[in-house]
């Protein structure tokens, strides 16, 4: 892809995007399909959104691009889309439905704070449409309705009602299409995700040593680079090579600091700062957890 991917923070940037205005004032938004893009055909660009997406459509014909793949727009599908995908779409015939966006920080404010842990498809990488029977198809189309109804209402309870709502559609998500989701399994077929994890390891020291990056990239920042949920890049990243993230980080952080500590004059202070650290205490600490030494000791132990 040599286009330029832009990443959408809500909803209503995305819909700005395409000229239109919307009104927003929480990380949760519900709309008619039909009332957003009335103009057909549509094209769009491809971008990423920070934010989970549902698409309940009872009518339409198009396409819908998840990653690498495409899918056909037909007649009662669901879409399930989660943070970082690259996305696009083409419209050939007016969508009739619901689209229902939130994010993680309103499930955590409006639920509770391990709604991952109830829903872990909520972090999976690979999320194909689904095209129910029309009983099911029309369970979910009620309940976009029932959301609709409260997002548009002015009540004092209002988020949270819709929060309790949005828990019912993921649980009939997971109980229909989701029931037997495993990230593990799902794993298996994210070798990329292992390789691209290693070279950036790599490449984030060779900027530090060379004075690019000042700080020692952790666990989420790796997992963004892959525009990934920190959660199912740790998985990954685990059960593909039987090592944590942060096992991998320290290995090569104590690594590079016995190379320093043996090859180069630098003091430890200096070291210290090349690794990213902030000081040479939380340095030292750390060399000792991993070496049962400190960095003083053992460039000692080298010159015996």
């Amino acid at each position: 892809m040599n286009e330029t991917i832009r990443t959408y923070h809500s909803m209503s940037e995305l819909y700005a995007s395409f000229g239109g205005k919307m009104e927003q004032d929480a990380d949760f938004t519900i709309h008619r399909n039909e009332e957003l893009y009335r103009e057909i055909p549509i094209k769009s660009p491809l971008f990423r959104t920070s934010y989970y997406s549902v698409l309940i459509l009872r009518k339409g014909r198009g396409r819908y691009i998840i990653d690498d793949r495409s899918y056909p727009i037909r007649d009662n599908i669901i879409y399930f889309t989660n943070p970082g995908h690259v996305k696009g779409f083409e419209i050939d015939e007016i969508l009739q439905g619901y689209i229902i966006t939130f994010s993680e920080s309103f499930l955590k404010q409006y639920v509770h704070g391990n709604i991952l842990d109830e829903f872990p498809f909520l972090i999976a990488e690979v999320a194909p449409p689904s095209y129910p029977e029309p009983e099911v198809f029309q369970a979910f189309d009620n309940l976009g309705g029932q959301l609709l109804q409260e997002y548009q209402l002015d009540s004092t309870y209002k988020f949270k009602v819709i929060a309790s709502l949005t828990v019912v559609l993921l649980l009939k998500i997971k109980e229909r299409f989701w029931k037997a989701y495993n990230p593990l399994t799902e794993a298996l077929t994210s070798s990329d995700i292992t390789l691209s994890f290693k070279r950036n390891l790599e490449a984030h020291f060779r900027d530090l040593l060379a004075g690019k990056c000042e700080r020692l990239f952790q666990v989420q920042d790796y997992a963004q680079i892959q525009y990934l949920h920190p959660n199912y890049f740790s998985t990954v990243i685990k059960y593909k090579t039987g090592k944590s993230v942060n096992s991998w980080i320290a290995e090569k952080t104590i690594a590079e600091a016995r190379s320093l500590l043996a090859r180069s004059p630098d003091s430890v202070q200096e070291i210290a700062f090349r690794l990213g650290f902030k000081d040479a205490a939380h340095f030292s600490r750390f060399f000792k957890k991993h070496t049962q030494s400190s960095p003083s000791d053992f460039r000692q132990s080298l010159q015996r």
